[in-house]
């Protein structure tokens, strides 16, 4: 088989693996057992990452269950070709050639040198981050007043939980609501913004921030930050802070009027971060402005950057399509990024990721409304929020629009999260087929457009 091959077969095994462990009594705290749809469909979100759930994690799930919540995260997060390679290199088998060039499309550079070191430090630094934002959330959690009802144990085991679903970019929550039950608490908010944040950043910008020596003056010994980091690192701040400014000023007396205006910044912050990668939500969604819906619904599509947690186009993705349109307004042949001429094969490459996303989006949302016409319950609006934040991996959702689709629905759901999933592995799955140069030149003719 071809990579791509293996790739999807992975993906789809570990679905199916995972499903079929959450259908198990021993996964119900009644010691009952799920049925197969809502397994298959807890299951396929979480290998996606993606957070969408029809059934209430805290509470229909037993330890067991969030703890194979937990392992499909984490292996749908580093994703499957990197954890078997991270394992081969543990054992010391050494890498083909072929497997070097896929990681290293994989991970948006065919530069990165020691690979094999590059893939152990990505899976090293995620347990890091994750362990870190565990201590901090269980310091958090531990000063609670509410936390005397918890056991030290169950304690530890929130703050890893929903420090892995932050990371990871996943949304998945212990608490009904999803994270509802922290309003009142902004530091914890916080906290889990920067884990979100640094998931959806990709782990070649931590790894070229964490290799860059800022304190030495000689350029060849301190390293440079790289195109990718300076786009990936730009564009976010740019969105994050045009979302921040967005959800203050059309929610202060909406969403946030109840709070304290320590708790509308925290607040705040987190739901301008959550729209880029991640599906956990303070305030319901379906209570929001349309506006801040809508450009929820934007950066849900854009995503965050590759390598990382989070789905969509990706960030570097829309830089390069946008900055390509605005060259050719001004008549430019080549796109330009701070100072750097972008190649041509990654301009055609943004171009037709974007075209491919919005064409799932456009397919996936009519099935939609085929599947769920019947249901009058379910608006435009909502099914097409639902389609973006599946396609995109996002896992935000407008009231209960995932609970009230039907099964049919429910499987136009999955293929769209498995295929937006897979869009970070695109270069990887195409690593397989071979390049092919046409042998025959046609004589070139005009051809009127627009």
């Amino acid at each position: 088989m071809r990579p791509r091959h293996l790739v999807v077969i992975g993906f789809v095994g570990a679905i199916l693996l995972g499903a079929f462990l959450l259908m198990l009594p021993v996964s119900s705290p009644s010691n009952t057992w799920m049925r197969p749809m809502d397994a298959i469909f807890t299951a396929c979100s979480a290998v996606c990452i993606t957070g969408l759930t029809v059934i209430d994690i805290g509470t229909q799930l037993s330890f067991f269950g969030q703890c194979v919540m937990l392992a499909l995260v984490q292996l749908g997060c580093v994703g499957l070709m990197t954890l078997g390679t991270f394992f081969l290199v543990l054992m010391g088998r050494r890498l083909s050639l072929s497997s070097e060039f896929s990681l290293a499309d994989a991970y948006g550079t065919s530069g990165v040198r020691g690979l094999r070191s590059l893939i152990v430090w990505v899976v090293l630094s995620m347990l890091v981050l994750e362990m870190l934002g565990t201590l901090a959330l269980h310091a958090l959690f531990d000063a609670d007043p509410d936390a005397a009802a918890y056991s030290d144990g169950m304690l530890w085991f929130r703050a890893y939980f929903y420090s892995v679903m932050a990371f990871c970019n996943a949304g998945f929550s212990l608490d009904p609501g999803s994270l509802a039950v922290f309003r009142a608490q902004p530091l914890v908010l916080v906290t889990m913004s920067l884990l979100v944040i640094a998931g959806g950043f990709g782990f070649l910008v931590i790894y070229n921030l964490c290799t860059f020596q800022f304190w030495r003056r000689n350029l060849m010994k301190r390293g440079r930050i790289s195109l990718h980091t300076r786009v990936v690192l730009t564009v976010s701040a740019a969105f994050l802070l045009m979302m921040f400014a967005v959800v203050l000023l059309l929610e202060w007396n909406r969403t946030l009027a109840p709070f304290a205006w320590t708790e509308k910044l925290a607040i705040g912050f987190f739901q301008a971060v959550t729209p880029r990668t991640c599906g956990f939500t303070v305030v319901p969604v379906h209570e929001m402005h349309a506006a801040t819906r809508f450009l929820s619904e934007v950066l849900m599509f854009i995503g965050a950057a590759p390598g990382g947690a989070g789905g969509g186009i990706k960030v570097t993705t829309f830089m390069v399509f946008a900055i390509t349109l605005f060259a050719i307004y001004r008549g430019r042949t080549e796109t330009v990024l701070f100072m750097r001429t972008v190649p041509e094969a990654i301009v055609r490459e943004s171009i037709l990721i974007v075209t491919v996303f919005g064409a799932l989006v456009t397919m996936g949302m009519t099935l939609l409304l085929v599947t769920e016409g019947a249901n009058e319950s379910l608006t435009f609006e909502s099914l097409l929020f639902e389609t973006i934040s599946a396609v995109s991996t996002t896992g935000l959702s407008l009231d209960t629009t995932t609970a009230s689709l039907s099964t049919a629905g429910r499987v136009v759901l999955m293929l769209c999260m498995f295929s937006g999933r897979l869009g970070a592995l695109a270069v990887v799955l195409l690593i397989g087929g071979n390049e092919s140069r046409p042998t025959i030149r046609y004589p070139r003719e005009e051809l009127v457009v627009g």
